[in-house]
């Protein structure tokens, strides 16, 4: 009983784990744009923050 398990298991996944192989790439590529703009948006926000708290990390002698 626990071959035929195996067996049905084995017939109704592996057509998923093929499209889950091939199209990982994909979408990976197709996200990849989107995090580079992320990545870019923080590094401003972080660029902005740092320009903000400048005269106050100057003030207190923590640079």
């Amino acid at each position: 009983m626990k071959f035929l398990v195996w067996l049905i298991l084995l017939v109704l996944c592996w057509p998923l784990a093929l499209l889950a192989l091939i199209l990982y790439p994909l979408v990976w590529l197709f996200l990849l744009p989107f995090k580079l703009v992320g990545i870019t948006v923080n590094a401003v926000f972080d660029l902005f923050k740092a320009v903000i708290t400048l005269p106050a990390r100057i003030l207190r002698g923590s640079l």
